[in-house]
């Protein structure tokens, strides 16, 4: 009797060691187990080991669950039989679905699921012993199952689908930077995974805002404005602004300036001096675009419509801002002066607004320039809002009003408040958003 009661709780032993080895090695961070691994932790490069043997790993385990399951119940039957007569039977069934449920189930998959991690990476040396003891009756079983579906019509996706990969890392990163100390890491990292899904159109500085230089000034004007600029590149044209006929670096023009000193210049044909301008479509996405630039080692592109007419200007850095945040660049600071950076918030304070043309205002609403994009203020402030047909605000407003509205129109969509402060002729040019939290304050 005590040989029999001894052995029903070796066997319960088993069952949680099988249920917690299920729960943990499913339930365990792939992305910390192969870094561990890489690291040269053992352990972890057992868990992706017996990961990657999927179907074998789950076969053993079940296989032994189950084996460990009804060895217990049988042998506890016959005890409980020896005890009770044929009553038995009943007694054995209700307290071994009771211990199993409970001990053998419920409490080492709570335990496992709590730290799939650690748990893991203790059982993980004790099962893969366990997983080639078992390999022979489950490669049987599994040939079974394959053979099942295969008559059933039935297959299994097996290719890797890199979309649902992507997802994961969204999802991942969503998860995980929700603390302020990794709040920025988690922005870019999942600005990088978008580049494939964001086109130049949606982030290029538009023709109405390029800085240009007409190519038939005298050169001393072109000097004159390209001292003033503060790009390097600048877009010359001839004839008409849209007819771009090279990019002139400043460098270039210096060392023309230096081998034609005082009056001499005069003689610099500038439009020869540019580099040929260097056109791509409007729906180029942000991805192509970096590889692109690297390939070509250029810094600026033309952006052109279906039409071939020009649309704006992107360049490396706007794509850089993309994932990094806006880049400012401090005009007034002295050449060869290192610019103070921002103070960090105090405790109690507010972050400090990142995005170029956003004021926080006094209660809780925004006035923004309407040029800001949308997928600025998203990545900001954690907003929602829609950036698929409207690259900015403004653009965003337009589109869901349906009209050019007036200086002074208010609106309600996607749960904000938007309020047109300031119209240039047709352009919407400064708007004053209430997100929806600030709404309900106010109700």
């Amino acid at each position: 009797m005590i040989d029999e009661i001894g052995l029903i709780v070796a066997l319960l032993l088993l069952l949680v060691f099988f249920n917690m080895a299920e729960t943990s090695l499913t339930g365990a961070s792939r992305p910390l187990m192969l870094q561990l691994a890489e690291e040269g932790n053992a352990r972890a490069a057992c868990v992706n080991t017996l990961r990657a043997r999927g179907e074998r790993l789950l076969g053993a385990i079940v296989l032994g669950n189950t084996l460990a399951a009804i060895l217990a119940s049988s042998l506890a039957t016959a005890v409980a039989i020896d005890l009770a007569g044929n009553a038995g039977v009943a007694y054995g069934t209700a307290i071994m679905t009771v211990v199993v449920l409970i001990f053998g189930e419920i409490l080492p998959k709570t335990v496992a699921i709590r730290r799939p991690n650690r748990v893991a990476l203790a059982l993980a040396l004790f099962m893969r012993p366990v997983a080639w003891l078992f390999g022979p009756p489950v490669a049987v079983l599994q040939a079974g199952v394959d053979w099942v579906l295969r008559s059933l019509g039935l297959t299994l996706e097996t290719t890797p689908n890199p979309e649902i990969a992507i997802t994961e890392l969204k999802g991942a990163i969503a998860i995980h930077a929700v603390t302020d100390e990794i709040r920025d890491e988690g922005k870019m990292m999942r600005s990088i995974l978008d580049l494939g899904d964001v086109s130049v159109g949606e982030i290029m500085v538009h023709r109405r805002n390029l800085m240009t230089i007409d190519a038939d000034l005298p050169v001393s004007q072109i000097i004159e404005q390209a001292a003033a600029s503060p790009h390097t590149r600048i877009p010359i044209w001839r004839g008409e602004p849209d007819n771009i006929v090279g990019i002139l670096h400043n460098k270039t023009l210096l060392r023309a300036l230096r081998d034609h000193p005082g009056d001499a210049c005069e003689a610099i044909d500038v439009a020869a001096l540019a580099t040929p301008p260097w056109y791509i479509p409007e729906s180029t996405s942000l991805l192509d675009q970096m590889h692109a630039f690297r390939k070509r080692r250029e810094y600026l592109a033309l952006v052109v419509d279906e039409y071939g007419a020009l649309q704006g200007v992107v360049t490396l850095e706007d794509i850089l801002e993309e994932i990094v945040g806006e880049i400012s660049h401090d005009a007034a600071t002295a050449p060869g002066t290192a610019r103070a950076p921002s103070a960090a918030p105090r405790a109690g304070e507010e972050r400090p607004i990142e995005v170029t043309g956003v004021r926080r205002q006094p209660d809780g609403g925004y006035e923004i320039d309407g040029t800001v994009t949308i997928r600025d203020l998203n990545r900001e402030f954690d907003w929602r809002l829609p950036d698929d047909n409207a690259a900015t605000l403004a653009g965003l407003l337009l589109f869901e009003a349906r009209m050019i509205p007036e200086q002074g129109q208010k609106f309600l969509f996607h749960g904000f408040r938007f309020e047109v402060l300031a119209r240039t002729r047709n352009q919407v040019t400064k708007i004053r958003v209430n997100p929806p939290a600030e709404e309900k304050a106010e109700a």
